[in-house]
């Protein structure tokens, strides 16, 4: 996870505007699909998967805790993700719910 982190840093650095500049949204949402992340989320958000990054609630606040809960779930459906998967999903899930700058 710490090596993850410094590449974040790394490819995420203060000159860029979006954080995940370098990440693909496409390839993330390919890689959601595969892992089929919505089918967990549905359970705990009883039918909308999607609610659980909108919930007024969510855990995720900002870029850092984007990228340590995608650690967290790719290790929950055992998916041995690339730095750059791992960069792609942070790219989707911000184009998508998140929206950070």
């Amino acid at each position: 996870m710490k090596k993850f982190f410094a590449i974040f840093l790394l490819l995420c650095g203060t000159a860029q505007a979006e954080p995940f500049a370098d990440g693909q949204p496409e390839a993330g949402k390919k890689l959601f699909d595969k892992y089929q992340c919505n089918s967990c989320h549905s359970g705990k958000m009883g039918g909308d998967g999607n609610a659980i990054f909108t919930r007024p609630n969510h855990k995720v606040k900002d870029p850092l805790q984007l990228a340590a809960q995608i650690v967290i779930c790719a290790r929950n459906v055992r998916a041995n993700l690339s730095s750059q998967e791992k960069l792609d999903l942070a790219a989707y899930l911000n184009k998508h719910f998140y929206k950070f700058k």
